[in-house]
């Protein structure tokens, strides 16, 4: 088993995150671990319950803890203020107190849910994640950004918290489709374009290892995708701990997403995943850069070479007219500009700030 500690500077509060191809009672007792407190309250996802519902539950065997549950329907658009706040009632109308817990089982959006209820639910109650999907495993389980969408926007309302733990069995991603797969290497891929921005002590060459071990990973070799989990975890612990809310350094994780959000938003949520729309923003971001010279040619046609080892499905991508006052609503746009992440060299990024009139 791998554990990693996080501790980001601004606060004291240093967690763990432990990565495995767990048994199921391995996997629950590493739960129980990290939970105290009489009540649980358990966000689950409907697909997570309805494929592993009767093999997590009951959690344990004794009686430590009493575990509600709250099922959560499946998609982006579930995301959103009335849930949050049926979470919220959920909890009150049975009695859960600062020192109870609520455990996010699930991918990206029960997680941002969960973990926003738990920051604000008074003011604060302990918080395990426990991600289903490769890309809750490599980027929104860590780090601590919680979320709900609004019409205006994705993720414009939420916090930044930090869960008391995080728990990765690598067994769940066995039982991904295809497409939500796909979408969790879309953030991966993200990885391999910034490794070198990220401050860490090693450099493991993510480009590369994507590029020699494509045939394992796509066969979902649980020891390759153990591995490709580590790296980039440790590369989101790397820049978090150095810029925990966002100030500077850990816009980098964005690299994408400025445009992918904003297709995402355009598109309702429906049409592209998240990781189809990013893999389309950091097309754009390639082709942004060696534009206006950043990057050389040779860079973007590897890089863009790898993004279509992985076959994505095609965005249709609507005019940039239309995206740009999506992209203004973005939280990293200051002012009349937009803000983006561009490739500078290999493996490396930079922040940009351009006019609507200036991209290409």
């Amino acid at each position: 088993m791998t554990d990693y500690s996080l501790k980001p500077k601004v606060q004291e509060k240093q967690y763990n995150i432990y990565i495995d191809n767990f048994s199921i009672e391995d996997f629950k007792a590493k739960i129980t671990e990290q939970i105290r407190g009489k009540k649980v309250l358990v966000v689950i996802s409907k697909k997570v319950e309805k494929l592993y519902g009767e093999k997590i539950f009951p959690l344990c065997d004794d009686e430590k803890f009493t575990v509600y549950k709250f099922i959560l329907p499946d998609g982006e658009k579930h995301k959103n203020f009335k849930n949050y706040q049926k979470i919220l009632n959920f909890a009150l109308k049975n009695g859960f107190t600062r020192r109870d817990c609520i455990l996010a089982i699930g991918g990206g959006v029960v997680g941002d849910i969960a973990g926003f209820a738990a920051s604000t639910y008074m003011r604060g109650i302990d918080l395990v994640q426990v991600p289903t999907t490769l890309l809750a495993c490599v980027d929104s389980s860590v780090g601590g950004k919680t979320a709900i969408d609004t019409d205006f926007g994705k993720n414009l309302v939420g916090t930044f918290y930090q869960p008391k733990a995080v728990i990765i069995n690598i067994n769940f991603l066995q039982t991904l489709d295809e497409k939500q797969f796909k979408t969790g290497l879309g953030e991966v891929v993200k990885y391999a374009f910034i490794e070198k921005s990220c401050g860490t002590v090693e450099y493991e060459n993510l480009i590369n290892f994507l590029g020699e071990n494509f045939e394992k990973l796509m066969k979902k070799d649980v020891f390759t995708l153990k591995r490709i989990v580590e790296i980039c975890v440790a590369l989101k612990i790397s820049v978090v701990e150095k810029d925990e809310h966002e100030n500077d350094l850990r816009r980098i994780l964005n690299f994408g997403h400025t445009l992918g959000h904003a297709i995402e938003k355009y598109t309702g949520y429906k049409k592209y995943t998240h990781g189809e729309a990013i893999v389309q923003g950091m097309i754009f971001a390639f082709n942004q850069a060696y534009k206006i010279g950043l990057i050389d040619e040779n860079y973007k046609f590897a890089a863009l070479d790898l993004i279509s080892k992985f076959d994505f499905r095609a965005v249709k991508m609507p005019s940039m007219k239309k995206l740009a006052n999506l992209m203004r609503m973005d939280k990293k746009a200051n002012a009349d500009k937009i803000v983006f992440v561009l490739p500078k060299d290999f493996g490396q990024v930079q922040i940009c700030e351009f006019a609507t009139d200036e991209l290409y």
